[in-house]
């Protein structure tokens, strides 16, 4: 089976519509089993994704000297957009 998702978020709205699809519970066991595998893949797609912006995050975030700084995202309200 071939990932048709090429980016994060296209991924991330598969994954919530399989999701929805096997709570549905309305699935033949075959169905619901296809469903599962083709998650597990867009999950490892999207982990792969996010450990990918982590190690560009970490190489912006280094100082000259070549060690780390580290610097919390600001928090946010809630209701408020990112």
């Amino acid at each position: 089976m071939e990932l048709k998702v090429k980016d994060f978020e296209s991924a991330l709205k598969s994954l919530e519509d399989i999701v929805v699809q096997l709570e549905g519970g309305d699935l033949t066991l075959d169905r619901a089993l296809e469903l599962f595998e083709e998650g597990v893949k867009i999950s490892r797609f999207c982990s792969s994704k996010l450990d990918e912006a982590e190690r560009k995050v970490e190489i912006l975030t280094k100082t000259s000297d070549g060690t780390l700084t580290e610097e919390p995202f600001p928090e946010q309200e809630e209701g408020t957009e990112p």
